[in-house]
């Protein structure tokens, strides 16, 4: 899936924006790099002296017959040699910390702004493109950056001294050597914006490629019970074709881009022999000189080709700048205030005044809500799937914000407040707690990192499940794998509920937090959620009547608006809305089961 953002224009004053930006990042490290720059041109000046000594070695040395001229030419060849070499691996590697560095502080602003980003931009994006402007796009940044930037500097100042030097040993030859340069300038310029085309498309396959593998390596257990290996792979296949085919057509048309203009300085060089050697014949020149000439001759080559590869790896640059820029021009919906208002204590009231949200497509999600939650009261919120239970919740911990009213907590409004005070307030446990491939311990403290083992130890009996983990051989030791996969959902319930005692929020919202457990591991993990939901206001989002039951007041939305809501019991004997959701012959059981539509991201109105 292709990944559509918003993004700056495309044109010369859009590159420019992107060079500015980038340039950004370079303008703190300025001191490292005049050192760089320093050790280049000492590294430089010392490689142009080398052709130079082939003069005197022949003229003098070979031509002359004198052995001492030879030993001392061959002496110093060897000495600038070997300094032109350190100087030079000095530089590189000095660079190369730069560099990636620089690449370190692109990365990291761009995941912070990632932090940012609504669940309703990662409800529409593509994870594998992103990771793909995250990983490859500023990989290929810093290659060019830590590789071609220093290599540019390095070419240009040997090209002028190149050029320097072979205009003073014989302005002639040097005319009919560049005679062709022009002609393989513009060969060079005319494949540039083909390629750029090219990499675009090549870096969207890539990150087809990597979207796949991470939706079908998720998935593989419906892969493998489906008996869809086979159809898989044919799938993976035809992603790999289309990669590789645009990764040929980059590749053929960067050859022609950098290898047509060097066979075409090479014809010029062919003439600087004809020429150079009917030169030498009638006298005009020495043969020293001549040799001198034509070593410096050879050596332009590769300045100008460097500089004509680096001109071809700007195309590969630009469209990785343009990709990464696009990702960092996604406005955040959420944003804190200029000047946001601390919360020193926290009763845990919430207000909803006249709550509107829209997500762009359809009716609106919620339509002027208006709610109430007392301190310490416990509020389940019940309705059909899409009818807005969990966009609620998001707009209690400012995952979005609304187009019109306002949710306020003990009286501030969210909009105002630091967003670290409140979301160290309002805690969520979702349907499907995440658990990192981490071990217990510190899956439980992460909300709170500075927490004892004594606290964690804590929270974990609080929730139930202590005795679970001094069972396992490395006890709160275990690493749970990939998303807590060694566990079940009933232990990753109780792992998350221990994570929001170790938390103490003054708001808990327990959303569909039982919707996946079998009726024995309900039941104890209702036990836990009673002990967290004791003395803090608490907002139950659930389809199941065990839990809603055990709620002070129940609230029922439809269609975005609040149809009915009342005590449990008040409202099973009103055969309404209420009734209509559940059975209530069964306390376990329920009419309308939860779909896995319901837990949406934010944007399904769920």
């Amino acid at each position: 899936m292709r990944l559509d953002l918003p993004g700056p224009e495309e044109g010369p004053a859009s590159d420019l924006r992107a060079i500015r930006w980038a340039l950004s990042f370079v303008a703190p490290y300025r001191r490292p790099l005049v050192l760089v720059a320093c050790l280049s041109l000492v590294s430089t000046a010392l490689a142009l002296a080398l052709p130079y000594l082939s003069k005197g070695l022949v003229d003098d040395a070979l031509l002359g017959r004198d052995a001492a001229s030879l030993l001392r030419f061959t002496g110093l060849f060897l000495g600038i040699t070997v300094l032109s070499y350190v100087v030079n691996v000095w530089a590189g590697l000095q660079y190369t910390r730069v560099s990636a560095d620089i690449l370190f502080d692109m990365r990291i602003l761009l995941y912070r702004h990632l932090q940012r980003l609504s669940p309703r931009f990662w409800a529409r994006t593509s994870l594998g493109d992103v990771i793909s402007r995250i990983n490859t796009d500023i990989g290929e940044i810093q290659r060019v950056v830590g590789e071609t930037a220093l290599g540019w500097f390095g070419n240009a100042v040997f090209l002028i001294g190149t050029v320097g030097m072979l205009v003073w040993l014989d302005w002639r030859l040097f005319l009919v050597g560049i005679l062709l340069l022009p002609l393989s300038v513009w060969v060079l310029v005319r494949y540039r914006a083909g390629l750029e085309d090219r990499i675009s498309a090549m870096r969207e396959r890539s990150a087809q490629i990597g979207s796949f593998l991470i939706e079908s390596l998720q998935g593989m257990r419906l892969i493998t019970g489906s008996n869809a290996q086979d159809r898989e792979v044919g799938r993976f296949q035809r992603r790999n074709d289309a990669f590789v085919e645009a990764l040929m057509s980059m590749s053929r048309l960067r050859y022609v881009a950098g290898g047509l203009p060097a066979m075409i300085l090479s014809v010029g060089t062919a003439l600087v022999f004809v020429y150079g050697g009917f030169r030498v014949i009638g006298g005009a020149i020495t043969l020293g000189t001549f040799v001198a000439f034509m070593a410096y001759q050879m050596r332009i080559l590769s300045p100008i080709q460097g500089l004509m590869s680096i001109y071809s790896n700007l195309a590969s640059v630009r469209v990785s700048l343009t990709r990464v820029r696009k990702l960092m021009d996604v406005r955040p919906e959420v944003v804190e205030a200029s000047d946001p208002q601390r919360l020193e204590s926290t009763r845990g009231e919430i207000v909803l005044e006249g709550v509107w949200l829209t997500h762009g497509r359809g009716g609106p999600v919620l339509r002027g809500v208006d709610l109430t939650m007392r301190q310490g009261e416990v509020v389940a919120l019940a309705g059909s799937s899409g009818s807005g239970k969990s966009t609620i919740a998001d707009l209690l911990t400012r995952q979005v914000d609304p187009d019109g009213g306002r949710v306020l907590l003990d009286g501030h409004d969210l909009r105002d407040l630091f967003l670290v005070d409140l979301r160290s307030n309002v805690a969520t446990v979702d349907q499907e707690p995440f658990l990192f491939a981490t071990s217990l311990r510190e899956n439980i403290r992460f909300a709170q990192p500075q927490a004892s083992d004594e606290d964690i130890r804590a929270a974990a009996v609080a929730a139930g499940i202590d005795d679970f983990i001094l069972s396992l051989p490395d006890g709160y030791g275990t690493i749970v794998g990939e998303r807590g996969a060694t566990l079940s959902a009933g232990e990753r319930q109780r792992v998350a509920l221990a994570r929001t005692f170790l938390a103490d929020p003054a708001v808990l919202i327990l959303d569909e937090a039982t919707a996946n457990l079998d009726p024995a591991a309900e039941t104890e993990v209702i036990r836990g959620y009673e002990a967290a939901m004791r003395g803090r206001t608490t907002l139950v989002i659930s389809h199941r009547l065990e839990l809603v039951r055990r709620a002070d007041r129940v609230v029922v939305l439809s269609e975005g608006r609040i149809e009915e809501q009342g005590r449990p019991e008040e409202l099973i004997g009103r055969n309404g809305a209420f009734s209509s959701l559940f059975d209530p012959a069964s306390a376990s059981r329920t009419v309308d089961l939860p779909s896995l539509q319901d837990r949406k991201p934010v944007g399904s109105g769920g």
